[in-house]
């Protein structure tokens, strides 16, 4: 502290607080040096996944129906209704064919998770929403279902990525933290939901 006094002080005494006069040579000092750092390299300012995309995609494929969805769900910073609706279809329940909306932060979550891994297949989706009778029903027969899961309100799904080691997307889906992982290695699977933050 008494350093710092001392050496306003000088500055004092030799005319420091007096406004700081930028000469021709300076100018073209920092005018140089922003020409410099224009021409470098973005990553070394900014990293590539700050960048923001101008639409999101997800591609889909239902274990147990079969069925195929590649859709642009949002675009220009908006969620597209039309493509909700197909990927609330195809992650109905396939029990009783009984849709409800899937969460659209949970597309983004699977969305930030292909990005992550560079997939270039479609997710298989084991589970996505669960009626409560599904729910109770696998319940009965599993002690791994849990009772208020997130399945029964849009927000969990359950997927596997041909091609890729389920612990790698384990792996990928942590590192994000953003919701539950529970990875399933005997069944090739994992859950990710957007619940609280937790692993299993």
């Amino acid at each position: 502290m008494k350093k710092l006094h001392e050496s306003l002080q000088r500055r004092r005494e030799i005319g420091g607080n007096k406004p700081l006069r930028v000469t021709r040579r300076t100018f073209v000092k920092i005018g140089a040096m922003a020409a410099i750092a224009g021409l470098l390299p973005r990553p070394l300012f900014a990293s590539n996944s700050n960048v923001p995309v101008a639409e999101k995609s997800l591609a889909l494929y239902h274990t147990h129906t079969g069925e195929k969805l590649n859709a642009i769900y949002w675009a220009e910073g908006n969620y597209l209704n039309d493509s909700l609706r197909e990927i609330n279809y195809i992650l109905r329940d396939p029990r009783d064919n009984e849709v409800h909306a899937i969460d659209p932060r949970l597309l983004d979550l699977l969305f930030a998770i292909s990005e992550k891994i560079d997939a270039a297949r479609p997710f298989h989706v084991i589970s996505g929403y669960r009626s409560p009778k599904s729910n109770a029903f696998l319940r009965a027969r599993s002690g791994g279902v849990a009772e208020k899961s997130l399945h029964l309100v849009g927000k969990a799904i359950d997927i596997r990525l041909p091609g890729r080691d389920t612990r790698s997307l384990q792996r990928a889906a942590t590192a994000l933290q953003r919701g539950g992982v529970g990875y399933y290695p005997k069944s090739d699977f994992i859950h990710v939901d957007v619940g609280r933050v937790r692993y299993w």
